[in-house]
């Protein structure tokens, strides 16, 4: 509670226009605000990159592709990605506002539940995959789908969140520093081994999504990161009826499909993989849908 009293930007006026209320999540690239747009009286969340992002020799370089990708975003219009609205330079704070989803994001609900039922791992990827079809529509690639960009509203939609924001990063970060940023757990071999990446990367990271929201659990896990990603260069994704034996062989061959180490041996983009996805779902009967793995949700401790 301290250092969200601490932070400078709360109760800051952005741009003479963003007035910051409070402090929505923080990440290892830029910290999420809710603020309210005083010339259109609504509320927004307003991402501010960390300042360190802007600074050196590559800075400037940033600055310019984050903006190409934050305007690539706001042209991206449908009801599963999260809408924006504005990006900007305020002295040293860049940001970017985008539509407020009120409610939670699947990390938080994998955290409290364990385990989502067939039927919901499945009209999730549904969501997901429609709304990441849309821009690879137009030539976008997510590069960063994970849990914590997948937003569930109070009212029940599913939003994808974050576009354009970590691949302006790893364009400019990976061929100065070799480093590959975004969540380890989620990325494909070819990003992981060759900083490469297309349609049949954000496929790959909506198949780890998929193990996770069965079994509760990540396919690789490891002790550090560099430990994750060899496994995921070098090992194939099991099949989740290995950790849930009721699982069906369509559901395997489902997360076998989207995960496989191959991106020729993915389904070629989103609407490919949501085909498949659909299809799956029909094959399988109604109690089946409703199961759930039986796993004890993670217990997070409060914060001091």
């Amino acid at each position: 509670m301290a250092a969200t009293l601490a932070d400078p930007l709360l109760g800051h006026l952005i741009d003479g226009r963003y007035e910051v209320l409070s402090r929505i999540a923080r990440g290892g690239m830029a910290t999420v605000y809710l603020a309210v747009d005083r010339r259109l009286d609504r509320e927004v969340a307003i991402k501010v990159m960390h300042p360190h992002l802007a600074e050196g020799g590559t800075g400037a370089e940033f600055v310019a592709r984050f903006r190409r990708e934050a305007r690539a975003a706001a042209r991206l219009t449908h009801p599963g990605l999260v809408g924006v609205f504005d990006q900007g330079l305020d002295g040293e704070t860049s940001y970017l506002t985008m539509e407020y989803v009120e409610g939670t994001d699947l990390r938080r609900r994998l955290t409290d539940e364990g385990a989502l039922t067939v039927g919901e791992t499945l009209d999730t990827l549904t969501a997901i995959l429609d709304a990441l079809a849309a821009a690879h529509r137009v030539g976008l690639v997510h590069r960063d789908v994970k849990p914590e960009n997948v937003l569930l509203a109070t009212d029940g939609r599913i939003k994808v969140a974050d576009f354009g924001l970590a691949r302006a990063v790893t364009e400019v970060t990976a061929t100065t520093t070799g480093t590959v940023l975004g969540t380890v757990a989620y990325l494909a071999p070819e990003l992981v081994a060759h900083g490469t990446s297309d349609t049949r990367t954000d496929v790959y990271a909506v198949g780890i999504l998929a193990y996770e929201m069965l079994t509760g659990t990540q396919p690789f896990t490891g002790a550090t990161p560099i430990q994750i990603a060899y496994q995921h260069v070098n090992s194939d994704v099991p099949p989740p009826s290995d950790a849930v034996t009721w699982l069906p062989a369509e559901i395997d061959e489902l997360v076998g499909a989207l995960a496989a180490r191959a991106p020729d041996e993915r389904p070629v983009d989103a609407a490919a993989a949501l085909e498949l996805v659909r299809r799956t779902r029909e094959s399988l009967d109604e109690a089946t849908l409703a199961r759930r793995a039986d796993v004890t949700p993670t217990v997070v401790a409060a914060p001091p």
